[in-house]
């Protein structure tokens, strides 16, 4: 059908168009039909055809994604490597700290007693001397101190002097016989998330050179201080708060960024069952003032206002106007909760709920602006001008700053 031989002439003469029409429509038919049978078999045996471009593409995308994973685990390595050297490097500046009592009875006098250890840092060096920092509680009522290197070297020092307040004491041995002190960072720049490591000697000696990591969890956090166990807060510290594990023994270790500059000196956690990771540590630029005194005279002397005061963040928004009668102007400051008889504050007239909002023409907005300017900036027998308000009147006041007791 569809075709002719010569056995068979037409009945009619033939059409050439119509001759060559049928081989290319059954051509297109076995075509279909080749297609219709072959290609389910390739597709069900895996056999893929491939656009050599998408090929091309692909093979371009595994590159991608294995530079990228090669990258991160080049990365994690360098962060991994810095850390390691980093702690080899200032682990020989971290030192423990004993802290040795006299006891007597009827049968020995004077016998020795270890009362408790801590940690301190090497920070300078200057002549023939080394100088430690460490922290006052760490020292305190201490007949003798007695640092032992990260060798193990047992060493004598002497005690240059304390500060209750900031917790912070000074140590020095003979300079020849450790090694290089730490590098000083800056507290001032840190940043929350930032991450830190933590050395020190968590529960005694025997846990020398222990090292944890963490972040910067906040900064100027403000802790109160009950020193006489009277249940009223005898000071304000500022701390920097972070999660690297600090334990006792801990006291007076280095806090350091990834640089390895010292930049907080390890002072206390929160000891509570319920609160886990939240550990505090004096910044390096408050420690800073404060050790350099008490290298030169033993002791630090303060200005004293005679005030307990607290930040006006620190009240809800809404008695700023109910129970302080502030105008609605006023962005910050700090109120007075009691007043000392006799202080400068007392003679110069401030009272209970008197908030101050500026301090000898710096604007204060909370409690850490005013002890800045008062510990940084003024100077004992100086005297100072007050803005404040009461029941919401501005009102002004002058008192001359006393040494704090």
């Amino acid at each position: 059908m569809g075709y002719y031989t010569n056995q068979q002439p037409p009945s009619q003469p033939p059409n050439k168009k119509s001759g060559w029409t049928m081989p290319i429509v059954i051509a297109l038919i076995v075509a279909v039909l080749l297609i219709l049978v072959i290609y389910p078999n390739l597709a069900g045996k895996n056999v893929a055809i491939e656009d050599p471009v998408d090929k091309s593409k692909d093979a371009n995308d595994a590159s991608d994604k294995t530079e990228e994973i090669i990258q991160k685990e080049t990365v994690q390595l360098d962060v991994s490597t810095q850390i390691t050297d980093i702690v080899e490097k200032v682990s020989p500046s971290v030192v423990g700290v004993t802290n040795i009592q006299m006891r007597s009875n009827f049968w020995q006098q004077g016998e020795g007693n270890e009362a408790g250890t801590g940690s301190g840092v090497i920070y300078k060096k200057d002549g023939d001397y080394a100088y430690i920092v460490t922290n006052h509680h760490v020292v305190a009522q201490a007949d003798a101190v007695e640092i032992v290197l990260n060798d193990d070297t047992h060493l004598e020092a002497e005690l240059i002097g304390s500060d209750l307040f900031t917790d912070l004491a000074v140590l020095r041995v003979d300079a020849d016989k450790v090694g290089e002190p730490i590098e000083l960072g800056s507290s001032e720049t840190l940043k929350v998330g930032e991450p830190v490591i933590a050395i020190g000697n968590p529960l005694g000696h025997m846990f020398a050179g222990s090292v944890t990591q963490g972040i910067i969890s906040g900064k100027q956090r403000t802790i109160p201080m009950d020193f006489n166990n009277d249940g009223r807060p005898d000071w304000q510290a500022e701390v920097l708060q972070t999660d690297a594990a600090i334990n006792p023994g801990n006291s007076g270790g280095a806090l350091i960024n990834i640089k390895g500059q010292l930049i907080g000196i390890n002072s206390m956690k929160i000891n509570q069952t319920i609160a886990q990771g939240i550990g505090f540590a004096i910044p390096i630029d408050i420690a800073k003032p404060i050790i350099a005194e008490l290298e030169a005279t033993g002791k630090v002397t303060r200005p004293y206002m005679g005030v307990e005061i607290y930040s006006l963040d620190e009240v809800p928004k809404i008695e700023w106007q109910n129970t302080l009668k502030l105008p609605e102007s006023v962005e910050g400051g700090v109120y007075i909760w009691s007043v000392e008889p006799f202080s400068p504050a007392d003679r110069a007239g401030l009272k209970r709920l008197d908030v101050i909002v500026e301090f000898d023409g710096e604007p204060i907005l909370n409690i850490l602006d005013l002890r800045k300017i008062l510990y940084q900036e003024k100077k004992v027998g100086e005297e100072v001008t007050i803005v404040y308000y009461r029941d919401g009147e501005r009102r002004e006041a002058t008192l001359t700053l006393e040494e704090q007791k």
